[in-house]
């Protein structure tokens, strides 16, 4: 690491993605940006926008924000969306939708958008889209009561109410597409920025 490094700014309150900054030994701050994301959901979908542009539009108005912030200093947004039959998913509001999401989903291929940017001074200087596709294998009664007991609400952190590092791996029968970007923070390519911008060591 380099001991003079600017800070990074994670714009995001995503849990997942500050522990893989921290794992990968990347130093950085949390300043969540909170924007009106069904708003500019809800407008894109309106203009038939594909759904992997509405993922990078997310992520750059987030770094954006709060840029405004943090002068100098390299903002990282990121945003993901899930595609289905044509039909973006929200994370689930409580257990209900946990449940209508995995009842959708099970006997499907669906497709993860992971989009991330980076902001500085205002400038947008990078950004990344990367896409996972996953087939959720059928699943039983009995599984999907037992997953939702287990993973209970953390399950709503998900845009596919599934968490892939522990239970929500039984969901699936393939997947295709890289680990980092199911989990929201597409790492190689990040890294490979952050090095060239002597964030961390070559």
């Amino acid at each position: 690491m380099n001991p003079d490094a600017p800070t990074v700014v994670l714009a995001s309150a995503s849990a997942v993605r500050t522990r893989l900054l921290t794992s990968a030994g990347v130093p950085h701050i949390v300043d969540p940006a909170h924007i009106d994301e069904a708003s500019v959901r809800d407008k894109m979908l309106a203009a038939d926008a594909a759904h992997v542009a509405i993922a990078e539009a997310l992520a750059e108005l987030k770094a954006q924000k709060m840029s405004q912030n943090h002068a100098d200093v390299i903002v990282l947004g990121a945003d993901q969306v899930l595609s289905c039959d044509g039909v973006l998913f929200e994370k689930p509001a409580d257990i209900v939708g946990v449940r209508a999401h995995l009842n959708t989903l099970m006997g499907k291929d669906h497709t993860l958008f992971t989009s991330v940017c980076a902001v500085r001074d205002g400038e947008v200087i990078w950004h990344v889209n990367t896409a996972a596709v996953l087939h959720m294998r059928p699943l039983s009664d009995e599984f999907v009561d037992h997953y939702v007991d287990t993973v209970g609400e953390a399950a709503c952190q998900s845009v596919g109410a599934y968490l892939l590092e522990g239970l929500g791996i039984q969901l699936f029968s393939r997947i295709e597409g890289d680990f980092f970007t199911i989990l929201g923070l597409p790492m190689v390519p990040l890294l490979e920025f952050l090095r060239d911008n002597n964030v961390i060591e070559r």
